[in-house]
């Protein structure tokens, strides 16, 4: 959520970044952001374009220097980013031309930027300047930088920093404090042991069923009003994780909902958001979606609950992340499968694969998306546990697992105990929905490069052929243009 925050009492002075994020320090000469930097950052955080430049022509003023200065920042700052470390820019950063080429490094990285802007009197920065021993930039410099930074203000607000913090005059910098806040998505302090649910679309018989198969003890209780609450607890300590899409075409929507809120208001569950879950909180906000493909079920049932429930689910799928990285950074849950160099990051494309998967671009027969078969390619170091496409049985491959075996189209619920990596699983009571496809075998999930049943596949093989023969054959038909006199080459 982007935040623009102007530091003016004693609650706004706290400056919170995402502890994985570019940071950019935008500023005159003489607003002290180098003393901001290393007051608040490690120095190997902190890249400098003086210090650039001084590395180069042994002089950090020599301005001779600066287009090589920032070739080699820029390099630096995109293997730091590479590499999953947070980022400090220590320049002036007032013009829109110098901002653009980091944006454009936390996008391709998938990290958040954040913006902290020196935002003084013009008087302030040039006595800054006088005062400082050894080295001036001198007022036109300085003026000139201002009229950048005056010029740039509607562009700042409109550019994708995640974070805008804008300091009015250097006693707030003095006082500012800078919180380190892990992206939603770190958990890596969260140890274990685990139980991961699979795709449970309102299947809540069943999750009873399997809960109690994996230990736990689920108890229901009535308010004095007749509301309905679950207690949820393992004799061992054991927390649970589910892979996403709680909601839509299957008979108890609701109880699944109050079941699992409950365990994760009481810290003993988390859950990523799968796009079933996306639909309804897009629906609880108020805007337009289609009622199809199962969520007319969710909508019939949640409908007749309370506004003060349907705020409740609201505000709980509001938070959900996208995708966890538990465990040291050695599992990884995600409802849709999540490729390796997406772990721990956030960006909207990091979003879309995590709930969607990653697609061809194509669609079906049927206008369904044709999802890539990512878990083929996969060498990730850590395990990667999700769901969305239906599987008649949860196989691994290249440590990763899907765990969505159709219980609400008549197949089973399953569940993955970590570190122990044992499959629990319960038959479904009953077949509740018809699946949009056939559910995918073991062999087809090792071998195809897309996610279709083998049958799908060869039609759609048969369709592109059908369709590159029809084009070699309007290149063939085609009226040849004959070459004017002295075209030819020599």
């Amino acid at each position: 959520m982007d935040s623009e925050r102007s530091v003016t009492d004693d609650r706004s002075r706290r400056i919170v970044i995402p502890a994985l994020s570019l940071v950019l320090l935008i500023g005159p000469s003489g607003a002290g952001k180098s003393t901001f930097a290393h007051a608040h950052f490690r120095p190997t955080e902190i890249l400098s374009s003086d210090a650039f430049r001084a590395m180069i022509a042994d002089d950090e003023t020599d301005q001779s220097a600066t287009r090589e200065a920032f070739q080699i920042l820029h390099q630096v700052a995109e293997a730091r980013l590479r590499r999953g470390r947070l980022t400090v820019i220590d320049a002036t950063n007032t013009r829109r031309e110098s901002r653009l080429p980091l944006l454009e490094l936390a996008r391709r990285y998938h990290v958040p930027c954040v913006a902290i802007i020196f935002d003084y009197p013009k008087e302030v920065y040039i006595a800054h300047d006088r005062q400082r021993t050894g080295r001036h930039v001198g007022e036109a410099v300085i003026e000139r930088q201002v009229r950048q930074l005056d010029e740039s203000r509607a562009a700042l607000r409109e550019e994708p920093f995640q974070r805008r913090y804008w300091l009015k005059n250097p006693q707030e910098a003095a006082r500012a404090v800078v919180v380190r806040r892990p992206l939603q998505c770190d958990r890596r302090w969260w140890r274990g042991p685990f139980d991961i649910v699979g795709d449970v679309h309102g299947c809540f018989d069943e999750l009873v069923e399997l809960l109690e198969r994996l230990g736990y003890r689920v108890a229901e209780q009535r308010t004095r009003s007749g509301e309905v609450h679950y207690q949820l607890l393992h004799p061992e300590g054991r927390r649970l994780l589910f892979v996403g899409d709680l909601v839509d075409r299957g008979p108890k929507i609701v109880p699944v909902l109050r079941l699992v809120m409950a365990a994760c208001g009481r810290g003993r569950a988390a859950v990523v958001l799968g796009n079933h879950d996306r639909k309804l909180l897009r629906y609880l906000e108020g805007h337009t979606v289609r009622i199809a493909h199962g969520f007319e079920v969710t909508v019939e049932q949640i409908e007749t609950e309370s506004h003060e429930f349907k705020q409740r689910v609201r505000n709980f799928l509001l938070r959900l992340p996208h995708h966890l990285v538990l465990d040291g950074g050695r599992l990884v849950v995600a409802h849709a499968g999540l490729p390796e160099e997406y772990h721990g990051r956030d960006s909207p494309v990091v979003r879309r694969i995590a709930l969607f998967g990653v697609t061809s671009g194509e669609v079906d027969e049927r206008g369904l998306p044709i999802r890539v078969n990512w878990a083929r390619e996969y060498r990730g170091r850590a395990y990667v546990v999700y769901g969305h496409t239906p599987v008649t049985d949860a196989v691994w491959i290249n440590r990763t697992i899907n765990l969505d075996t159709g219980c609400v189209y008549g197949n089973r619920l399953t569940a993955l105990r970590y570190p122990e990596m044992e499959l629990v699983s319960v038959p479904a009571h009953h077949v509740y929905a018809v699946p949009p496809r056939r559910l995918l075998e073991p062999m087809e999930l090792a071998e195809h490069p897309v996610l279709l049943p083998r049958e799908e596949l060869l039609a759609l093989a048969e369709r592109s052929l059908l369709q590159e023969q029809g084009d070699q054959q309007l290149v063939s038909t085609a009226p040849t243009i004959p070459e004017s006199p002295g075209s030819q080459s020599d």
